[in-house]
């Protein structure tokens, strides 16, 4: 790839961007200068910045604020939130495509092996989510409107969190295999957290539709992550990259692995095809 310079570089947000740990209570949304300055200078070669994440889109506007993209007189930022379900542009937040689908049997097959599992469904009017009961403080953002798991899932929506603090990410892996979800792609998080949304639908599939309204494709596409649910767009982009902390599937899916979190490793990687000046 000595001749390859990307057009778009997607980044995964929580583990990628932001340091991002299971059980970590003070605020961490905070972004560093090393990455802060090598998404600018994309930016200064004419990439095409992306945020690709699980998020809702609520919970992504403000780490593009905090990133002062897009530029002053730029084109909207396009983004990727709810692993793919939901593309939207920035500012002001402009859904232009999102996917939905059915999520009542699967979760409520989940829930018959985990009855007392949190449930969430975005709520976009208030910015936040409709839970069966309130999440972990700093798991998800934003607003949470207390309603029964019916009406949560009552109608098509773009994904499902569905959250167990009493298990492990293992034990999810094991249910979700084991109940196979018809109708339902599935990503199991770092922790006992399981994400559903519609057949088909990933960061790959949302990232493609950027691509296809940039007259881009994969090939021209640098993506960086560390989860699960980045597998799909590590191995869809032309060059996919996993951070050094990730667990050893996500690794296996990238062309190519760099540091840690911890240790910049998503500048590193952005500085690979953009370096500082000399």
């Amino acid at each position: 790839m000595a001749d390859w310079t990307p057009k778009v570089v997607a980044l995964d947000i929580d583990g990628t961007l932001l340091k991002w740990l299971d059980g970590q209570a003070e605020d961490y949304e905070t972004i560093t200068a090393p990455v802060y300055d090598a998404i600018h200078r994309a930016l200064d070669a004419g990439a095409h910045i992306v945020l690709s994440s699980g998020r809702s889109p609520h919970g992504m506007t403000r780490i593009a604020d905090m990133l002062d993209i897009p530029r002053e007189e730029a084109d909207q930022l396009w983004v990727v939130a709810s692993n793919g379900a939901v593309v939207f542009r920035y500012p002001p937040m402009e859904v232009v495509h999102e996917e939905t689908f059915d999520a009542a049997p699967a979760v409520a097959a989940v829930l018959e092996h985990h009855p007392e599992a949190l449930v969430a469904v975005e709520e976009r009017a208030v910015g936040g989510y409709r839970v069966n009961r309130v999440f972990p403080e700093g798991e998800i953002s934003g607003e949470q409107i207390i309603t029964e798991v019916d009406d949560i899932i009552g109608e098509p929506v773009s994904r499902v969190i569905i959250r167990d603090p009493d298990a492990t990410a293992d034990d999810f892996l094991e249910l979700a295999s084991k109940l196979g979800l018809h109708g339902t792609d599935y990503v199991v998080g770092w922790t006992a957290w399981l994400d559903l949304s519609p057949v088909g639908v990933s960061k790959a599939s949302g990232l493609q539709h950027v691509c296809d309204r940039l007259g881009l494709t994969a090939a021209d596409v640098l993506a960086i992550g560390d989860g699960r649910n980045d597998i799909e767009m590590l191995r869809w982009a032309g060059r996919g990259v996993a951070m050094g902390q990730a667990v050893e599937e996500v690794k296996a899916a990238a062309d190519d692995v760099t540091a840690s979190v911890h240790d910049e490793g998503a500048a590193l990687e952005m500085s690979r095809w953009f370096p500082p000046d000399a």
